[in-house]
Parts: C-alpha cells; sequence; structure tokens
C-alpha cells in the first residue's frame, strides 16, 4: 500500500500538560505513542472554545475566515456559520481514495450531514450530550456543584459507580475498533478514522475505579492559585468570583475527576492502539493525538476555559507517530492546530492543502531551518462578544483586548502569567512590535474587520494597523 493509513485521535479539553514529563495525569499509552514519535511541546488553539478551533483545525482557518466563531449550538446563525464550499483536509484524503470515517463529537457546524465533509462513514447523534447544566440522576459519591443566586445549579464534577464499559468513551473506542477491522478486509485501500470524544470536558463525571486512582490531597495548587488578577481585564476578576465559593480541596477533587478521565481516556486509546497492531495495520498508520483547548482547573483560581488567555485555555498537547515521523523527536518551536491540515495531507498524498497553516514537516528534520516560532488565535466573544487576539513570539505572549487592557507576559520567566508588562516602559518596544504582527497577521488573512478599524472610536491598540513591521 503506497498510502499511509490515518488514525486521528482528538478530545475535548485536555491540557498540554496532562502528557509528557512530570505530569501527576497517568497517560502511558499516550506517553509511549509520544516516545516512539514526534512530541510538540508549545502547540496552541486558535480559539479557546470547541466549534471554531475544531473548523480550523479541518480547514486550516483562522475563524475569522471560516465564519464558526462561537459554538454551534449556543448563538443564531448570523453570528457563527461555518461559511459554504470551504475544503477540509478529509475530503482531500476522500479524493485521493481514502475510505473515510468519524465517530464521535463533530460539533463543526450545524448540518451534521458529515458526508458533505468528506467522510464516507460517521456517527455523530449518538455522542452528543449537553454540558454543565444537565440534571443528573447518578447517585454520585463524589459531587461538585457551583450554586449562585438567579442561576441554575451548575454540575463540575462527579464520581459514580458502573464499569467502563458502560461509557460512552468505551462505546466510541469500541466503533473506531470495529471500523479498523472492517477497513482490514481491504488491504488495498487506504483509510482515515477520526475519533473525537467528548472527554474530559466538564462535568468531569468519572467512574469510581478511575478516580480512585487519584489522591485529591497530593494533589498541588497550580503557582498561580493565589493570583489576584489586578493588573488583569476587569472580567477576569469577575470570572474568578463565580468560584470564590470553592476552596482547594474542592479544585483537588475536580482535578483528581479530570485527571481520571484523561486516564480513562488513555486505555480506550490503549484499547485501538493494541487492534491496530493486531491487526497489522500499525506500521503504515499515522496516528495523530490532540485536543481542541485545555482547562483553566484552577490555575488564576479559574476553572473552564473562555475570555481569559492564559496558556492552560491555549496550550494543548499534539503527538505525530507513523510513517514519516521520528522516533523520539521533542519539538520546543511555537506551532498551531491550523498547521495540522497541510501537514496531514503532504505525509499522506505529498501534497499541497492552501490555508492559513504551515506544514509541520521541516519540524522534523534532522535541523530545523526558516521557521518562525509563532501562533496566532482568535477569540470573538461567545455569547457576550469579546474581541481578542493572541500572539505567541518566541518567549513573549501579546493579547490584544478590545474591551479593556492588553497583556504581555515573558513565559520563559513567568511561565505562570502573574506579571502583565503590556504598562511596562521598559517593555513598550516589544508591545510596539507585537501589536504591529498582530496586524499583519490579521491583513494577510483577510481579517478585515481588525485591520480596517481605523476609525476613532477603536484607536485603542498600542499601535495602528499601518504600523511598519520589521
Amino acid at each position: 500500500m503506497s498510502q499511509p493509513n490515518l488514525l486521528f485521535l482528538m478530545t475535548d479539553g485536555q491540557r498540554a500538560d496532562t502528557v509528557g514529563p512530570g505530569t501527576l495525569c497517568q497517560m502511558p499509552n499516550l506517553n509511549q505513542l509520544a516516545t516512539t514519535g514526534a512530541h510538540f511541546d508549545r502547540c496552541y488553539a486558535p480559539n479557546p472554545i470547541c466549534s471554531p478551533t475544531r473548523a480550523s483545525l479541518m480547514t486550516g482557518l483562522l475563524p475569522h475566515s471560516h465564519g464558526m466563531v462561537d459554538c454551534t449550538h449556543t448563538v443564531e446563525p448570523y453570528r457563527a456559520k461555518l461559511k459554504d464550499g470551504l475544503p477540509f483536509w478529509s475530503q482531500t484524503l476522500q479524493a485521493a481514495g481514502y475510505h473515510t470515517g468519524y465517530f464521535g463529537k463533530w460539533h463543526i457546524e450545524r448540518s451534521q450531514r458529515l458526508e458533505n465533509f468528506g467522510f464516507d462513514t460517521y456517527e455523530v447523534e449518538s455522542y452528543h450530550k449537553l454540558q454543565g447544566l444537565v440534571e443528573r440522576d447518578d447517585q454520585m459519591r463524589v459531587r461538585g456543584m457551583v450554586q449562585q443566586k438567579g442561576y441554575r445549579d451548575f454540575l463540575l464534577y462527579g464520581v459514580v459507580d458502573g464499569p467502563v464499559e458502560a461509557t460512552l468513551e468505551h462505546q466510541l473506542y469500541s466503533d473506531g475498533i470495529r471500523f479498523l477491522e472492517r477497513a482490514a478486509q481491504e488491504p488495498d485501500r487506504a483509510w482515515a478514522l477520526f475519533l473525537s470524544s467528548e472527554a474530559p470536558h466538564d462535568p468531569w463525571v468519572v467512574p469510581r475505579t478511575y478516580y480512585e486512582r487519584y489522591n485529591p490531597s497530593t494533589i498541588p495548587r497550580p503557582r498561580s492559585f493565589d493570583d489576584d488578577l489586578a493588573d488583569r481585564p476587569g472580567i477576569y476578576r469577575r470570572l474568578q468570583r463565580v468560584w470564590h465559593q470553592l476552596e482547594w480541596p474542592q479544585f483537588a477533587q475536580a482535578t483528581a475527576c479530570y485527571y481520571a478521565l484523561c486516564s480513562l481516556l488513555d486505555d480506550q486509546i490503549g484499547r485501538i492502539l493494541a487492534a491496530l497492531q493486531e491487526l497489522g495495520q500499525a506500521e503504515n498508520t499515522i496516528v495523530v493525538f490532540t485536543s481542541d483547548h485545555g482547562d483553566y482547573m484552577g490555575a488564576h483560581r479559574l476553572m473552564l476555559k473562555g475570555v481569559p488567555a492564559f496558556e492552560e485555555a491555549y496550550r494543548v498537547p499534539l503527538i505525530l507517530n507513523g510513517p514519516g515521523v521520528p522516533a523520539g523527536r521533542r519539538v520546543e518551536e511555537i506551532i498551531s492546530l491550523v498547521d495540522l491540515a497541510p501537514t496531514l495531507i503532504e505525509l499522506s498524498t505529498g501534497g499541497d492543502f492552501p490555508c492559513h497553516g504551515r506544514s509541520l514537516l521541516p519540524l522534523l528534520q534532522p535541523r530545523v531551518s526558516e521557521w518562525r516560532s509563532e501562533a496566532f488565535a482568535e477569540f470573538h466573544g461567545q455569547r457576550f462578544f469579546y474581541t481578542q487576539r493572541v500572539l505567541w513570539q518566541d518567549n513573549y505572549k501579546y493579547v490584544f483586548n478590545g474591551f479593556d487592557e492588553d497583556e504581555l507576559y515573558q513565559l520563559d520567566v513567568d511561565p505562570h502569567e502573574m506579571h502583565n508588562l503590556a504598562r511596562d516602559p521598559a517593555h513598550r518596544p516589544v508591545l510596539e512590535e507585537m501589536a504591529g504582527r498582530m496586524w499583519e497577521i490579521t491583513r494577510q488573512t483577510g481579517d478585515f474587520n481588525m485591520y480596517q478599524a481605523q476609525y476613532g472610536m477603536f484607536r485603542f491598540a498600542p499601535v495602528g494597523p499601518e504600523w511598519p513591521v520589521s
């Protein structure tokens, strides 16, 4: 078989630091996959919520360009609607003769008609469930709720009895294994399978046997847990107050449930990797593992994700393994999930996929050259219409906040983002340079809503869109 197969494994809301050296999260199968493949340390999501990032992942485009700027089910179509006729890398593989399959959470557009996006076989509706506000009748041994006047109770985490076989995650990977078994009956045809789990998205409700793998009393507080966010946007502090009723023991229990869900997924990943081996497909299969965004999980005394633009929400795990991927490669350069689309097409077909992303293959060569270590993200507000752009360059991170003061962090000396340097006169040249690069990216990618905003009421960035960039 000349073309390699593709197994794409995606989770929802899994932080980068759940995989790799030093993590408290027990992920032996993924850690082994990283050891025998390439592990990207600084991969960033182009948006901190599900649908925009997922659409970017499939198209290689930033959210303003594909149109899905909020979660599909939350707003009117005028606010977030996938534009017609956009190329998906799955369509490219299908056109190249691949048997394509998708199982699990879709959450990219509203029709859920995946035959229009390059998938021959799919099942998504049985994996769809609402989150957070769902009333559950489970007899929970541990339960964490948030109660606020005038709001429905919010379920954050819980522990239930029952076997792993009863979980959606086990069902998802069982469906994936059955797809592989059918595909193995056509040895002369390459296949591409996408498995998308809803876990470890909140609420973190997990079987007791997995929760018992962790001891909440041994989970350390994040270094930023006591951050008062005094020099950050006011909305950050307002969101922080949502969680003030929780003390660290409740945060630790939530983290234990979160880690437990990650471990449950790792076991399922182990199942499908074993099936791949048993079917004789492992040597010719590219395996990708990533997530659509992260979770604060107590960092800055926050939970979930959203407008605070901290690393815990944006930095995601990325592992590549298989043909064309060197074993034991650890990549430290900054990359984005939009880079996956051209990478997968080049690895699988040798062709190009024009988009906003860059193929990652140069980073898999013995010597890396001509790679600009940067990533760019957009946040369009999620119901409340905040406007935000985020730029990572080498050790600096700039956050343009269209609703409050900007942020600038030097991540090599301040990895927990405790010190906002945006008002520091000594860092003014860096601030202006990064703001100038932001404008350059918005112009290059056609984000005219940003770069044409030169009217008097919009002139509050450090420099304007005409600022030269060296």
